[in-house]
């Protein structure tokens, strides 16, 4: 059963904030589960062995739900500053520290409207197949 999903964002650029926005009616739609706004400078560790994750993903047309860690693509990175979620995640599964993540990745060029009824229907089909 999921309690708490970590929702990662930000409002000040326009194509990483919809799930941000979306968190009020997450929270009317789900009111058993609890949405974290997370920070990526924040300890993802400390939220458990099994991560619950909304997360803006880069070259997707739909919501979609990511649990394979080799599905996470990482981006190159060239300081401090690039390190992102992708690699976190993967860092903390390979030094023994989670055991699993689901991403519900939201796209980011489609319409808000549209992009919360399906990321509402996968959540809803996640939490019937557990």
């Amino acid at each position: 059963m999921i309690k708490k999903i970590l929702v990662f964002g930000n409002m000040l650029i326009k194509k990483d904030n919809l799930p941000l926005k979306m968190m009020g009616d997450l929270k009317k739609s789900f009111p058993q589960i609890e949405f974290k706004e997370f920070d990526p400078s924040e300890n993802l560790k400390e939220e458990g062995r099994e991560l619950y994750i909304i997360d803006t993903v880069e070259g997707i047309e739909k919501v979609e739900i990511i649990t394979n860690f080799n599905d996470i693509k990482l981006s190159k990175i060239y300081s401090v500053h690039d390190f992102d979620l992708g690699y976190e995640l993967k860092l903390l599964k390979k030094s023994g520290m989670i055991d699993k993540v689901t991403i519900f990745g939201v796209p980011m060029n489609l319409e808000r409207k549209n992009v919360f009824n399906q990321l509402k229907e996968k959540i809803k089909s996640f939490m019937n197949s557990k």
